[in-house]
């Protein structure tokens, strides 16, 4: 098979996304484009016409044709695959088919064409990875974001604790009537342009916004003796937090722990007592299996981070429990000791006299486990579409806790409907659901999935074919982690006393779908 060209155009020919995977002029392509309404004739279905030079496979999608341009030796069955392919890329970019809808997703249709075919010939992918591909998501960036939110959070935590601080000695030299140097805007305090904070070991700037919390602690205001443009402290109103606008205005996106998600993301983690050695376990799952049964893959990796907040606990060890009896991958940080690790399970420097890094989250270990046994997905999605000869379809979709011991939180389940489909009638539900019209799906959510509600269903009528209802995305989160690896304890390296040590353990879906 030799595809020339994939293009969406009009009835009339006019192109308007068109993408040539061999060497060609563009009045060629357009020319083509031109020809091919002169050759449907009226009044008969076809799915291919030829010419002298070339074939043209093509789909109806309601005013428009999704086209493919193809050599006459190539393989019609291919070719017929191949243009079915197309046509469901279309509807995962565009909710409508309308000119002015593709125009918009011009670029998102260009980007899935080029991961359907290279070079002319056909790649071996479906519709789950194409969508995997163009979104480039990684793993990688995802944990660095969460270790930026948290060093934010943790910013402001300590701006918050040094507001107090100032506002206390404020106070206090306000009463024994001392002018306090600090908000005088000179230089010889301290805390003016160039003294910081303290020589700068907190890391903050003094561009940097400082927020009070105890106005109501204060008596009476200090009577100012002129204007002061230094800092100021408890405005409530206009507490704003300079430092995350910015890397809002860049692009980045932060969002506030008290900022409501109706979509559940990111996961809200429960908030814990953070003590000076914070460990942090976190996994992320991947499953892909069919819509008939059977597991495609599934993927867990985990990573177990160290966070110091103060140097002195550096020189530690940390006591790990592997109880798993599955082929879990285990693989140390560079830095760890392996023989130490190997021999007892523990975990520390490999150069003993070395203290581990401060202030920072330093991953020391990864797992990952993969397997294609069903009986160990977390959650098993049984999603059955009927034709009702109207139309549409009677869909029954049900989950079911296959690992009871879990508890799996915010439970998103979505249901893709047809395109333009009005919304569905829904026969019966357990939990909530949503009609998501933007993205035309059915929203099924559960706040809480555990062994005292292992189970539960939805009924509902549709118009659509079976296949339109399908991959089914799954979402949730979990407190417990799925592979049995805990941490039993943290000790000294110098006398092997046992260290005061808080815990935080997370896994969370990443990809979740049923195709």
């Amino acid at each position: 098979m030799v595809l020339l060209a994939a293009a969406v155009c009009t009835k009339s020919g006019k192109a308007l996304v068109s993408r040539q995977f061999v060497e060609m002029t563009k009045s060629r392509i357009e020319g083509l484009l031109a020809a091919f309404p002169k050759l449907m004739t009226g009044g008969r279905q076809h799915t291919f016409v030829e010419t002298e030079s070339v074939r043209y496979v093509y789909q109806p999608l309601d005013r428009l044709y999704m086209l493919l341009i193809t050599t006459r030796a190539s393989n019609i069955l291919e070719d017929l695959e191949t243009l079915r392919l197309f046509s469901r890329v279309i509807p995962e970019y565009c909710r409508n088919m309308e000119e002015s809808e593709i125009l918009e997703n011009a670029f998102h249709l260009i980007f899935a064409f080029d991961e359907i075919v290279a070079l002319g010939y056909r790649e071996s992918v479906n519709l789950a990875q194409i969508r995997t591909f163009v979104e480039m998501d990684s793993h990688e960036e995802k944990v660095y974001r969460a270790v930026r939110e948290t060093q934010e959070r943790e910013a402001r935590t300590k701006m918050k604790e040094k507001a107090k601080e100032l506002q206390r000695k404020r106070y206090e030299e306000n009463k024994r009537g001392i002018k306090s140097p600090g908000f005088s805007g000179g230089n010889s305090g301290g805390f003016g342009m160039s003294g910081g904070f303290g020589g700068g070991s907190g890391g903050f700037t003094p561009s940097e916004p400082i927020t009070a919390t105890t106005q109501e602690s204060r008596p009476a205001p200090m009577k100012a003796s002129g204007p002061n443009r230094a800092m100021k402290l408890g405005s409530k109103a206009k507490d704003v937090d300079s430092f995350v606008d910015q890397l809002k205005s860049e692009g980045e996106r932060v969002v506030s722990a008290t900022e409501p998600s109706s979509k559940m993301q990111p996961v809200s983690t429960p908030q814990v007592d953070v003590e000076p050695i914070h460990i942090v376990m976190a996994e992320d799952l991947v499953v892909r299996a069919g819509r008939d049964g059977g597991l495609q893959t599934m993927e867990v990796q985990g990573i177990l981070k160290l966070r110091i907040t103060d140097s002195e606990h550096g020189f530690i060890k940390v006591q790990v429990d592997n109880t798993d009896t599955r082929p879990i991958q285990l693989q140390t940080h560079p830095n760890v000791d392996r023989d130490l690790w190997r021999s007892c399970g523990q975990i520390g420097m490999k150069m003993s006299n070395k203290p581990f890094p401060a202030n920072t989250d330093v991953g020391v270990l990864k797992w990952r486990f993969q397997t294609t046994d069903e009986s160990q997905v977390p959650l098993s999605i049984n999603c059955w579409p009927q034709e009702n000869g109207a139309g549409g379809c009677d869909v029954n979709i049900e989950y079911t806790l296959e690992n009871t011991e879990m508890e799996l939180n915010e439970v998103t389940i979505t249901i893709p409907l047809a395109s333009g489909a009005p919304p569905p009638v829904i026969n019966d539900c357990e939990g909530e659901h949503e009609y998501d019209r933007a993205h035309c799906s059915l929203v099924w959510r559960i706040p809480v999935i555990d062994k005292t509600s292992p189970t539960a269903a939805m009924d509902f009528t549709a118009r659509g074919v079976p296949d339109n209802f399908f991959p089914v995305r799954v979402s949730f989160h979990s407190s417990r982690i799925y592979c049995n690896l805990k941490v039993l304890g943290v000790v000294s390296t110098s006398d092997g006393a046992p260290v005061v040590h808080s815990m935080e353990t997370l896994m969370k879906t990443n990809i979740y779908e049923i195709d």
